[in-house]
């Protein structure tokens, strides 16, 4: 069974409830036919319920089993607006300003509803930039309890390759972070192993990555990646986890017995750890191309609740993809 086919198959198991403020969107009126005809998730749309129904009409989708939050007519719009307001009055909020928020932003709406536990996540980006996706996410959600800043992932499903977890693997972060610190890597690569065991229900075995593998090169580069491994192993010692490795002494069982001999993570990392956004980006869209393999993300994690940005380019497979994801998150 496909990596996907297990995150559906789980995400119909304990059904979640997911917002797609996008909702005039052809793509994402699409996905709802299908994520609601599949049985993964129930979904809420935000916008005026007119022109929802214009816009499937439009495009030949059935969305009646969708729940729509019309902000004109919402019964608990104005608890919501007081609620945002208690909550962002301290950076200068107004009532009025919180209301004309809601109003007009679905993002922010979206982030609300899940926020009082309406829904259990939220799917955005097929319209809205990532920074107007992340931006009230992190102002309303926040990060999650002893997680200093947002990462972001893909599970990477490489065919015919019997490394890592029989080809797949977490790359991170390939999206967000561009030049993490050595305590911001160890945070990127404790949220990383959470997100394996959620998402793939086995033991993350982590590599932090370099050009160097335990000191064979020097560089100050090289330093930031080792002191993230050393903050990693103290802060989160129930992780199997080390650095700094090359690539294939992480996960090629020779390579990594002959440069890192008796090392617990050499040759069997299932999670890879970039040093930084060029790396991280540079080699998923390598393995995603060239390995032809199945790139799923990227998937944000460090959020209280499970918020995911999807690419403008996205397709509504894609963005089924992400729900049925995105709903596995929340059931953790």
């Amino acid at each position: 069974m496909s990596f996907l086919a297990r995150i559906k198959a789980r995400a119909k198991s304990q059904l979640k409830t997911i917002v797609l403020p996008e909702a005039l969107d052809a793509r994402t009126l699409k996905a709802t036919q299908q994520i609601l005809a599949e049985g993964l998730a129930n979904i809420v749309l935000i916008g005026e319920k007119s022109a929802i129904d214009v816009a499937a009409k439009a495009n030949a989708v059935d969305i009646s089993q969708a729940e729509v939050v019309d902000p004109a007519t919402y019964r608990e719009f104005e608890k919501m607006t007081a609620k945002l307001f208690e909550l962002r009055k301290s950076k200068g909020l107004t009532m009025e300003e919180a209301e004309k928020q809601l109003k007009e932003n679905p993002v922010a709406l979206g982030c609300m509803l899940v926020k009082e536990g309406i829904a259990d996540g939220m799917v955005a980006g097929a319209v809205y930039s990532t920074a107007d996706v992340l931006r009230p996410s992190l102002q309303i959600l926040k990060t999650a309890p002893n997680v200093s800043i947002v990462s972001s992932f893909f599970i990477m499903c490489v065919p015919k390759c019997d490394c890592g977890n029989q080809g797949v693997f977490l790359f991170s972060d390939c999206g967000l972070v561009q030049n993490p610190t050595s305590e911001e890597l160890a945070v990127i690569a404790e949220s990383s192993a959470a997100s394996y065991e959620t998402l793939l229900g086995d033991e993350p075995i982590v590599a932090l990555l370099s050009h160097s593998t335990k000191g064979s090169a020097k560089h100050p580069d090289v330093d930031k990646v080792a002191k993230a491994a050393e903050i990693l192993k103290k802060n989160a010692p129930h992780i199997k986890a080390d650095g700094e490795f090359q690539l294939d002494a992480a996960i090629i069982p020779s390579v990594g017995a002959s440069k890192a001999p008796n090392n617990a993570v050499a040759g069997k990392a299932n999670v890879l750890i970039f040093p930084d956004l060029d790396a991280g980006n540079i080699a998923y869209k390598l393995v995603e191309r060239l390995a032809k393999a199945d790139a799923y993300g990227p998937i944000t994690q460090g959020i209280s609740k499970p918020v995911n940005d999807l690419s403008r380019g996205c397709s509504a497979e894609d963005i089924v993809g992400v729900v049925a994801i995105t709903a596995v998150q929340a059931q953790k």
